[in-house]
């Protein structure tokens, strides 16, 4: 009606007649019909399929209703008041796919609720919910590669579902997740635009199931980590949704830290000192400590830490002024925590990356180590390259998560009819610029998500932060999260907010059972402690 009003008067400003007038008018009542339908339809639209179930956890039997289903998120600086446009002008948006099990007669109020997601960047979730906290696991061979179909499927009766809700989402672009419109792969690939999806998925999730007044916590795994980071900070910072803790496994928030060829990096150390723990275990694992291995992994892990920390890491600060009798004395040091040769690491310039680790620790029987989790090893497709060349953990396990995770949506949960699953999104160049709170502005190089968690504890003091790894993960090493959190910018009365748990495993620490029931325990003593 105001822009009506507007028309008119400037119509009667410009001398038209009153029948002139009542003609336009006439007109301009037409048009929303005409607009309406030559309006583009939505790109994708919300859906839902419920279905029950019951799981027994802890002797706890649990009946609980599934909703799988999309919500339909926006990237940043959409405007739900802006006209039609066509179909090839249309705004990006994600279709964003979720699994969430609700615990029969549990009053919402007083249900915590737990947001669940992988990495990547470009992960679907199906690792986390067919492996650690779904009602349903697949059940895989415990550091060597499972045998093919059929699987065996089980109840999980590790799942956490005795002392949350449960919520497992897939990024833009992955599983059952869709992204369209224009521009649609900048809209969403990236540290923020990946933040600023999720974000519009939890509030738009809240107020779906009406959960606003539930306890909220998220769990991220990998690249998911520095996405909890970051969202949280976001929720709490722009949205004033507070959080009441984030669990962070297998940690990586400063980018900094990546192992994978810090040799195009010089005169940054720091993966090289925070990977030669993981190396330790490796070698402890597979028995290749010279002169015989220790007999507990914990304070062999821990004497490796100091080495790392102090001796290591000073001979590689001096670089190239090193003198060759200390080079020597540190090669010899290195070999007993590596399993490596003096004389290989001194080609290495004291410095082996996690592809040389990978390919060359079981050389002499030409296997290849895990890159996710070492205790995994397969033939070297290439006995003469010098980095691995593959990941044995990834192709030991991955065909049972989804084949699993297919027969499981589209059977039980009753999603996915006409739909393909996609493991992982093609994010392309992903994005990794990052405006950290309070900066302005995207920070040149690379990201680090540790001002955006002090920003978060300070602004929500009684948030409470635990870091889970596995022993032997090179990807994301259990020392990196250690590492990065002594130098979180945090007054000391919040560092008791964070804690610890680590694990005999690797990367996807459920993917050893004991470490599964572990990993249970200390979420659900987590949880609880609110």
């Amino acid at each position: 009606m105001r822009l009506l009003r507007g028309i008119s008067a400037l119509a009667l400003a410009f001398g038209l007649s009153t029948a002139a007038l009542a003609a336009d008018k006439a007109t301009d009542a037409a048009k929303p019909a005409e607009a309406a339908k030559a309006a583009p339809a939505a790109l994708f639209q919300p859906e839902e399929v419920a279905s029950e179930g019951s799981v027994t956890v802890r002797g706890q039997r649990i009946d609980y209703k599934a909703m799988a289903g999309t919500l339909v998120v926006h990237a940043k600086g959409w405007d739900d008041a802006a006209k039609p446009k066509a179909d090839d002008e249309a705004p990006a948006e994600a279709s964003m796919f979720y699994t969430a099990y609700f615990k029969k007669g549990a009053p919402a109020a007083d249900r915590p609720i737990l947001f669940v997601f992988n990495g990547g960047p470009g992960s679907s979730t199906v690792w986390l919910h067919m492996g650690a906290f779904g009602p349903r696991r697949v059940v895989t061979a415990d550091g060597s590669h499972t045998a093919p179909a059929p699987y065996k499927v089980v109840d999980n009766g590790e799942s956490p579902l005795d002392v949350a809700d449960l919520v497992f989402i897939d990024a833009p672009g992955a599983g059952f997740s869709r992204i369209a419109g224009k521009d649609k792969e900048k809209a969403f690939y990236g540290i923020d635009q990946d933040v600023y999806a999720f974000a519009d998925f939890i509030k738009q999730f809240l107020s779906k199931y009406q959960r606003w007044n539930s306890p909220r916590y998220l769990f991220g795994e990998s690249y998911g980590t520095p996405r909890a980071v970051a969202l949280a900070a976001r929720l709490q910072g722009t949205d004033a949704v507070d959080l009441n803790g984030i669990m962070l496994l297998s940690t990586t928030l400063a980018f900094d830290f990546w192992a994978d060829a810090p040799q195009w990096n010089p005169g940054n150390d720091l993966p090289y000192i925070i990977t030669l723990p993981t190396y330790a275990a490796t070698a402890w694992y597979h028995n290749r400590v010279p002169g015989g291995r220790p007999a507990e992994l914990e304070p062999f892990l821990a004497e490796a830490e100091r080495f790392a920390t102090g001796e290591y890491a000073a001979a590689l600060i001096e670089g190239n002024d090193l003198p060759a009798d200390r080079k020597q004395a540190i090669a010899e040091k290195l070999a007993r925590y590596t399993g490596l040769t003096p004389a290989y690491i001194l080609r290495s310039n004291l410095r082996v990356n996690l592809g040389q680790f990978n390919r060359n620790l079981m050389d002499e029987t030409g296997q290849t180590v895990g890159r996710l989790d070492t205790r995994f090893a397969g033939p070297s497709l290439d006995v003469l390259s010098k980095e691995a060349d593959y990941d044995p953990q990834s192709t030991a396990i991955s065909s049972a998560y989804v084949s699993a995770f297919n027969d499981y949506a589209r059977g039980k949960l009753g999603y996915g009819a006409g739909k393909a699953f996609k493991l992982f999104a093609n994010v392309g160049d992903w994005d990794l610029k990052h405006t950290p709170p309070g900066a302005g502005y995207a920070v040149d190089g690379a990201a680090n998500l540790l001002p955006d968690l002090a920003f978060t504890l300070k602004t929500n003091p009684t948030l409470r932060v635990m870091v889970l790894g596995g022993y032997y993960d090179t990807a994301t090493p259990y020392f990196e999260g250690r590492f990065q959190m002594r130098h979180l910018p945090v007054p000391e009365n919040l560092r008791g907010n964070i804690s610890y748990k680590y694990y005999p495993s690797g990367h996807m620490v459920y993917a050893h059972e004991d470490s599964l029931k572990a990993l249970h325990d200390d979420v659900a003593a987590f949880v609880k402690a609110r």
